[in-house]
């Protein structure tokens, strides 16, 4: 199923700095995937996925 994002945060050009992640990660307990989903500035992006 495809998520999509809504541009909600858009106020000005400060909206444009920002970028929202969504990654899969297994969970501890039961071992299913969920999703993980943030906002982040553009330059931290690397570092969510990483």
């Amino acid at each position: 199923m495809a998520k999509k994002a809504v541009a909600t945060l858009q106020t000005g050009s400060e909206s444009k700095k920002h970028a929202k992640c969504i990654k899969m990660v297994k969970s501890p307990k039961t071992g299913a995937y969920i999703f993980q989903e943030e906002i982040v500035l553009n330059d931290d992006v690397k570092e969510f996925f990483a």
